[in-house]
């Protein structure tokens, strides 16, 4: 008598494989009994929120807001806000004379105002007091004429 071809392996992977098959055809067949036909459009819709986030229902309408889009400003303010004249004074709180840049805080505005090292008249360090006028860069306003702080 012939000894059976098949192994204990073959055997586990074709059970393995039936099973497999069985569970997707109840998996479509289950999709095919739970669909939902005919969803009203109020069901299909997604809300936003006064917050941002997606929601079932609609917000309420006391919260909402109204925007002008005169009053936005998606840019750097304009130069003309910024007095140019003025002598003003500041604390250097960032140098690097590597790359020949810094920054100066402005005591009055609390702005950090962009310095280049060609318009320095001394060594500046870093928590120097120093006096400038403001002028008009390519990314906004740039420290001019900066000197040593003279109370």
């Amino acid at each position: 008598m012939a000894k059976s071809q098949d192994t204990f392996t073959k055997r586990e992977r074709e059970r393995q494989r039936l099973k497999k098959q069985m569970d997707k055809k109840d998996k479509m067949l289950e999709r095919k009994t739970n669909k939902e036909k005919g969803k009203s459009l109020e069901d299909m819709l997604a809300y936003v929120d006064e917050n941002g986030n997606l929601a079932d229902k609609p917000a309420d309408p006391r919260k909402k807001q109204v925007f002008r889009k005169e009053d936005m400003m998606i840019a750097i303010p304009k130069m003309e806000d910024i007095p140019v004249d003025l002598l003003r004074t500041g604390t250097i709180t960032f140098f690097n004379y590597d790359k020949g840049f810094g920054f100066i805080t402005d005591h009055v505005s609390q702005e950090s105002i962009f310095v280049h090292t060609s318009e320095l008249t001394f060594n500046a360090r870093e928590n120097d007091k120093v006096q400038f006028n403001i002028g008009k860069g390519p990314k906004g306003p740039v420290a001019t004429n900066v000197e040593a702080f003279k109370p």
